[in-house]
């Protein structure tokens, strides 16, 4: 990149307001405070600046970590072949961003966090369950990142010689909370600038990593990968795609938002897919290309994701693969961190930003401790939790994606902040649509791996049952998203036109 990465950083950040709302301005408390407190404000005119170039780092940052090679594991783990399972992992992983680029044009267009714009659809009081679904989305996201850091500090440190697990989850557990939590609470300015040194720090050593991993890859095993069945293909694609993109929908507005509205909207959409894709893009075709050729592999990263990848490395490189492995999940962590404290602002709770993303940390905190201590294996809880919450997110995305292919005029700012605006205090039809969606979505996916949901998979009967070819595919994500995007398509139209007429009128 010839432009500055950190060129949007620059910017002051926005500042506080007892309660938020359109007339916000920018700044810190005072002049020796670095903590951003523009909580679901938007942001001043005057204060937009940056180029649609400048969301590659903080999204290319948020998606380089390691994890993605396990992903390799995970796709083949549906019994493809090796084209098969590049496919479903490009395009589940592209397909998926492409959407977060999507709806991250809405912030260009509101210069407010996603949680903030999406009252326009469903109203200013009934948006309260799209942020709870936000909040417990990030949230748990956060949770597994911070798993996998911990599992695999305690790893490499163990193949250093030191032999006490329990310290060496602790040490890896702080280092990424330590670092991850620092950048959320202090805001936007911060992460810009942490997640550019992320970048580079990560993009360099991961590809040293892959140099030095290249020598197992059998080309001869990958070739004789057997072709899996369609529902396979369809359901490792639909698998990556909850995993990546549907797992960044409702945060994908919140960095656009200090664009200035006269930014490329097509650059909006190119920067932030490429910045999110590419990394992941890559991770995950080298971990397919691994696994395929060694499945014992594939086998101990159901266990442990990110450890088990230190096993074909040499011992000289496993303390620089410890740094990529934490500085890759912090990078994902800080981004879901500030998310989900804007998405707990948005669910009513009345703290300030810093605060709530202080308050999210605690809990990913007591999460990591839960399942690390409490789970028998990583891949479990993990299934479930992406399944559950995926069909709910593809529900709620397919909402968001039908108001930026409705909505022709910018947001009325002020009504974004009041049950009395154009906006209104409920919309029933879009929260109807992610209950409908959820609903017949949940009908139509099965977590075998995690018992607590056997309840799932209850329309299925058609398709053979819960046991049948088609259990696996993941087909209720596409039918939530489907049936979110279309409804709202369908039964939204009128009331988006109702409500631009009136903020022309007005």
């Amino acid at each position: 990149m010839t432009d500055s990465p950190s060129s949007l950083a620059e910017s002051p950040v926005a500042a506080a307001t007892a309660a938020p709302g359109p007339q916000s301005a920018t700044g810190a408390d005072s002049a020796s405070s670095r903590i951003e407190n523009a909580g679901l404000d938007v942001i001043a005119e005057s204060e937009r600046k940056g180029r649609p170039r400048d969301l590659f780092m903080p999204w290319f940052a948020a998606n380089i970590s390691v994890l993605g090679l396990s992903w390799g594991a995970w796709v083949l783990g549906f019994g493809l072949s090796f084209a098969q399972a590049v496919v479903a992992g490009v395009v589940g992983v592209v397909v998926s961003f492409l959407l977060c680029g999507f709806i991250a044009v809405l912030g260009k267009r509101g210069s407010a966090p996603t949680l903030a714009l999406s009252r326009a659809a469903f109203g200013y009081h009934g948006n309260r369950l799209s942020a709870a679904i936000s909040w417990i989305l990030t949230v748990g996201w956060e949770t597994v990142l911070c798993v996998s850091a911990s599992l695999a500090s305690a790893t490499v440190l163990q193949a250093l010689g030191w032999h006490n697990d329990l310290g060496a989850q602790i040490v890896g557990f702080l280092l990424t909370v330590g670092l991850a939590a620092s950048a959320g609470i202090l805001g936007f300015d911060t992460i810009m600038r942490v997640q550019t040194w992320i970048t580079w720090a990560t993009g360099i050593l991961t590809m040293v990593y892959l140099l030095l991993v290249s020598p197992q890859i059998d080309f001869s095993a990958l070739a004789a990968l057997p072709a899996g069945s369609a529902a396979a293909f369809i359901g490792a694609l639909v698998m990556v795609a909850t995993g990546f993109g549907l797992g960044w929908v409702n945060a994908a507005a919140d960095y656009s938002r200090y664009l200035p509205r006269s930014a490329s909207t097509g650059g909006v959409i190119a920067w932030t897919t490429i910045g999110s894709s590419l990394p992941v893009v890559v991770l995950v075709v080298a971990g397919i290309m691994l696994v395929g050729s060694d499945p014992e592999l594939g086998t101990a990263i159901d266990a442990d994701p990110i450890g088990a990848l230190t096993t074909i490395l040499p011992t000289w490189f496993l303390v620089p693969f410890a740094v990529v492995a934490i500085l890759g999940l912090a990078g994902g962590i800080i981004m879901d961190l500030y998310s989900s404290g804007l998405s707990l602002l948005a669910t009513g709770v009345p703290v300030k930003r810093h605060q709530a993303t202080a308050i999210d940390a605690t809990i990913m905190t007591v999460g990591t401790i839960a399942v690390i201590f409490g789970a028998e294996d990583f891949l479990g809880p993990f299934q479930g939790f992406l399944t559950t919450l995926g069909v709910v997110i593809a529900a709620w995305a397919g909402v968001m994606l039908a108001e930026v292919r409705l909505r022709r005029r910018d947001y009325d700012e002020a009504a974004l902040f009041t049950p009395d605006g154009v906006y209104g205090s409920v919309n029933l039809e879009a929260i109807a649509l992610v209950v409908l969606g959820s609903g017949v979505g949940w009908g139509l996916v099965v977590n075998s791996a995690a018992s607590w949901l056997s309840w799932q998979g209850y329309l299925l009967g058609p398709l053979g049952g819960r046991d049948g070819a088609w259990a696996g595919a993941n087909l209720g994500v596409l039918v939530a998203l489907l049936i979110g995007l279309l409804g709202h398509l369908l039964l939204g139209r009128r009331r988006v036109q109702a409500q631009e007429q009136a903020g022309e009128q007005a």
